[in-house]
């Protein structure tokens, strides 16, 4: 434990205080991580700082459980907030809802700010909290199926390669079809439809789907169903754009997503974090190196992100986090250890915040040796410090002002100046209800879509109660069932689906009617939250071309417009019917 009162400094200390000061003396903005260490004492004098401009640059905050990777995560948001930089971040554990809420002061808080020569004042800080789907408190974060898109639904799904492409060719004929894929319900009428004699014959010339492989598709949307995911999946789909906001007094908003159940759904988590990533590559323009980023993202658990990950899965991760910085998006990966973190990707992580390890085991000993092999050299006796360092404290190196890495200083890290833990129930609750996003997507829609334009539904609807035409799939899923209305339950309507897909997968389904080629449905519109938060002007988004595939996309596009097609392409996600009003137009 470091002591501010420790015997003199040593001539090599005083050397490497010498380093340390003039490594991190920049001046440029910059966020303060916390003050130098050497041997036992604390050097309030030599703050260990990280420059805004550098956090596009990307990193890592790394450490054994309980070594202090969460409040680190915390006081890096709190600066960022400060400096007017909007923060994503995930609260795994529903400690970091404590944002919200301005700190109270103690006499061991005080002791530590004062030997770390931080100027603490408590301070609640500007917070919007969503839910994946609505599950747990927060405002609804839902995605369309079509956006989320055929190689990202593929790992929710665990599909294989093969079953991967199918999925792919599936979403490519309802594109062509104009039938939009908004929830799980639309796609299983999709898989049902393009299994029906109608289906195999709409598919000539584009290749087919095997009946096997429509099974295996069908039962996993019914699993996902089955846990609750499908309410992830709908309209009115969030808004990437909204992670971009400032409070009216300048701060960066913190955008905390609350994880109550990640355990049970890890891969939805971490494939819709890089669903997030890669509409914001989309849709940002290209900003070079900017003074501060527009967003840093912490993506904690991250070993979520790579766990049983296929390689083509990686390989977009990796050209995801290699492309996005050029857009003034930084992304801080949050693990137990670097070892968590695929080698290309790792490479790219130019900012290191690393809090102690454990060494119980030889496999811990080989992980200590890697991480320390990672560092510039340095006269810390890094494999010494890294076991021994205490809660609150870390070994960082950053990019400075000229994007070389800074000295390796082992660092007593700054306090949180709001809770560290959660915010009370009635305070979230509050800011939710009060929130002017709460009015945009509060609220599910179900609007005309696939699944509908497959019954026959015109744009309009069907009148209530009245049935859909024979041998047409339903809203439900299935075919020749009765349209939601009068008479009809929603468990009614879940058994008729139940009994046409074992009609599907034991005898094959009649003939369904061409899918319509009806204009696309109106898009949605969206109250404006600008009163509560300043929000980026307006960009027209271009239409996409339906007659073009992807190869002949990528080879076409130049500048911005190329870098959207890649990362569209790579994942599959794609918007439709955005909001005419929205931030991106």
């Amino acid at each position: 434990m470091a002591d501010q009162n420790a015997a003199p400094t040593s001539a090599a200390d005083s050397a490497l205080l010498t380093t340390l000061r003039e490594g991190y003396s920049f001046t440029e903005p910059a966020i303060t991580l916390g003050a130098a260490i050497t041997e036992d004492t604390v050097h309030a004098d030599v703050p260990v700082r990280l420059p805004l401009g550098m956090m596009n640059r990307h990193g890592l905050v790394a450490g054994a459980t309980g070594t202090g990777k969460t409040v680190t995560l915390q006081v890096m948001a709190e600066q960022l907030s400060q400096a007017g930089v909007p923060v994503f971040l995930a609260d795994i554990k529903g400690d970091l809802s404590g944002l919200a809420t301005a700190a109270t002061p103690n006499e061991k808080l005080t002791a530590r700010t004062q030997q770390t020569g931080m100027p603490w004042e408590a301070t609640a800080y500007p917070v919007e909290f969503l839910a994946l789907g609505g599950d747990g408190t927060g405002i609804p974060v839902r995605a369309t199926v079509d956006s989320f898109g055929p190689l990202l639904l593929s790992r929710v799904m665990d599909l294989n390669d093969t079953q991967e492409s199918s999925l792919q060719l599936m979403f490519h004929w309802a594109d062509e079809r104009e039938l939009p894929l908004d929830d799980l319900k639309d796609l299983r009428a999709v898989v049902m439809h393009l299994t029906s004699d109608e289906g195999k014959e709409d598919l000539k010339g584009l290749g087919g789907v095997a009946k096997s492989t429509a099974n295996v598709i069908l039962r996993e949307i019914t699993a996902l169903q089955a846990g609750g995911m499908d309410r992830f999946f709908g309209v009115p789909e969030f808004e990437t754009a909204e992670l971009l906001r400032q409070a009216p007094d300048g701060r960066g908003v913190i955008s905390c997503l609350e994880l109550p159940t990640l355990q049970q759904k890890p891969v939805l988590f971490s494939t819709f974090m890089i669903w997030l990533l890669a509409d914001l590559f989309a849709e940002l323009p290209e900003v070079g190196d900017a003074e501060k980023p527009k967003l840093v993202f912490f993506l904690d658990e991250a070993h979520l992100l790579f766990k049983d990950a296929s390689k083509a899965f990686l390989q977009t991760i990796t050209t995801t986090v290699r492309l996005i910085r050029s857009k003034g998006v930084g992304i801080f990966f949050v693990t137990q250890t670097p070892q968590d973190v695929p080698a290309d990707v790792l490479g790219q992580l130019a900012n290191r915040v690393q809090h102690a390890l454990r060494a119980f085991t030889p496999d811990d000993a080989k992980a200590l040796k890697k991480t320390v092999s990672t560092f510039p050299h340095t006269d810390y006796d890094l494999e010494k410090v890294l076991t021994s360092a205490g809660t609150g404290e870390a070994v960082v190196t950053v990019m400075d002002e000229d994007g070389s890495p800074t000295p390796v200083a082992l660092t007593r890290m700054w306090s949180p100046q709001s809770v560290m833990g959660p915010s009370e129930p009635s305070v979230m609750d509050g800011i939710v209800q009060g929130s002017a996003l709460f009015a945009a997507y509060g609220t599910e829609q179900d609007r005309v879509s696939a699944a509908e334009r497959l019954a026959g539904v015109p744009d309009g609807g069907a009148p209530a109660g009245a049935p859909a035409p024979a041998g047409t799939v339903s809203t439900g899923g299935s075919v020749g069932a009765q349209q939601p209305g009068a008479g009809q339950s929603q468990a009614d309507i879940d058994a008729e689906a139940r009994r046409i897909e074992a009609e599907i997968l034991g005898h094959g389904i009649p003939s369904a009617p061409a899918p319509p080629q009806a204009e696309r449905p109106a898009a949605r519109q969206k109250a404006d939250p600008a009163p509560q938060a300043e929000r980026p002007a307006p960009r027209k988004k271009a239409e996409p071309n339906p007659a073009a595939d992807i190869a002949k996309d990528i080879a076409t596009a130049a500048a911005t417009a190329f870098g959207r097609q890649v990362v569209r392409s790579i994942f599959g996600t794609k918007r439709r019917g955005r909001r005419t009003g929205g931030l991106f137009g």
